[in-house]
């Protein structure tokens, strides 16, 4: 789950971390007097959306300007247009895609003089099972560039859970961002406030881009973006307040009510399958065969007949799908189940484009038999490769 920038803020401002004074603003005609309450004499007025690159973002209506959606802004005044021409207009970035996001909230903060612009992450490193810290000095910058062009300005380290954060660690990271002075003791402190929010927020990602030096010699947080583990979200009730379900696709909002896997994708071929690795395996081979996967959708490993029904609704919604591809392999999730929830999702919302069903494993006889005796007009596949060629020449012909 994701957070938007203001609110980053202010639970890092809880830890202890410097960020700039702001207000977030949810109606333009609110923007003036949010604007008034911060101290100037500059103002920095911010789209929120769930997506980086909000800066060099484009504005599909013309009358939100041809400024990005991070601006500046010298007056009250100034700063309250600029929310107004951004609020409910369509932000594009390189991590939107085409269709862009609806700008419904905007953060104005205090601006901030700036001398450097550094790089800092904190995230679960699935090599080491471990939380690692990332920093460079490349700030303001997108880290896969610096990685892609320049990677030895990059320092990246796990932390042993048996210890926990400790000061060396912040001091290793200060020496690499080439601080002096009291900036190492101020890094050490903030590195430790971050570490201790990662930890007991429950986050799986923490970045901080940039992290600046101010002119007056201290550092403060500039930018945060914060994302947090889903799987943890039952102990986290604070977090959950924060989630803007605005910003999540609709059909992957609604999977999530059915403890359901979903994931909406650009191809055609919507997919329905039982374990990540065989979900991952299936729109591989989708690929494979000349097509594009319109989903990733795991039902996990003991669905039922009514959760396997949602599944079915979920893809047929997506107006992009125009095939469906069902691969089951039945360990602990039994084939009928599977057919008997595929059946029952046909007769409810119709079948307007090809099914191809793929059953192996647990009660896989009697998955085919009430396939067959459905009546229903479903391709049967004898394994996966068959059931992907067959599905990929019903969408293509």
């Amino acid at each position: 789950m994701n957070i938007h920038e203001y609110q980053a803020k202010a639970l890092l401002r809880s830890y202890g971390a410097p960020v700039s004074d702001g207000r977030a603003v949810l109606k333009a005609e609110d923007a003036k007097n949010a604007a008034s309450q911060l101290g100037g004499p500059l103002w920095v007025v911010k789209a929120q959306i769930h997506a980086g690159g909000r800066g060099k973002g484009k504005f599909v209506e013309p009358e939100a300007g041809e400024k990005g959606g991070v601006r500046l802004a010298k007056s009250v005044e100034e700063a309250a247009e600029q929310a107004k021409q951004m609020l409910g207009k369509t932000l594009v970035t390189h991590q939107t895609g085409p269709a862009g996001k609806q700008v419904n909230r905007i953060y104005i903060e205090d601006g901030s003089d700036i001398t450097r612009e550094l790089y800092l992450a904190l995230l679960v490193d699935r090599q080491t099972s471990r939380v690692s810290f990332v920093c460079s000095t490349e700030g303001g910058m997108d880290i896969e560039e610096v990685a892609a062009h320049t990677p030895e300005k990059i320092l990246s380290f796990s932390v042993d859970p048996a210890t926990g954060y400790q000061a060396y660690h912040g001091r290793r990271i200060a020496f690499s961002l080439g601080l002096t002075g009291n900036q190492i003791k101020q890094c050490v402190k903030l590195m430790g406030d971050l570490y201790r929010a990662f930890i007991e927020k429950d986050m799986e990602m923490l970045e901080i881009n940039p992290l600046i030096v101010m002119t007056d010699g201290n550092l403060k947080v500039l930018d945060a973006k914060l994302g947090f583990d889903n799987n943890a979200l039952y102990r986290q009730p604070d977090i959950m307040e924060l989630r803007d379900t605005t910003e999540e696709d609709p059909k992957e909002l609604e999977a999530s009510k059915f403890d359901l896997n979903y994931i909406a994708l650009d191809g055609e071929i919507g997919c329905m399958v039982n374990g990540a690795g065989l979900a991952m395996a299936t729109m591989d081979i989708i690929k494979l065969y000349g097509a594009e996967p319109a989903n990733f959708l795991d039902v996990g490993g003991g669905a039922t007949k009514e959760k396997v029904t949602e599944a079915f609704k979920i893809i047929t919604s997506d107006p992009n799908v125009k095939g469906i591809l069902v691969n089951i392999f039945g360990g602990i999730m039994r084939c009928d189940v599977i057919a008997e929830g595929v059946i029952a999702a046909v007769k409810e919302v119709g079948l307007q484009v090809p099914l191809v069903v793929r059953l192996e494993g647990t009660n896989v006889e009697k998955g085919k038999e009430i396939i067959a005796n459905s009546g229903l007009n479903v391709i049967a596949g004898d394994n996966l490769s068959d059931a992907a060629q067959k599905i990929v020449k019903a969408v293509k012909g």
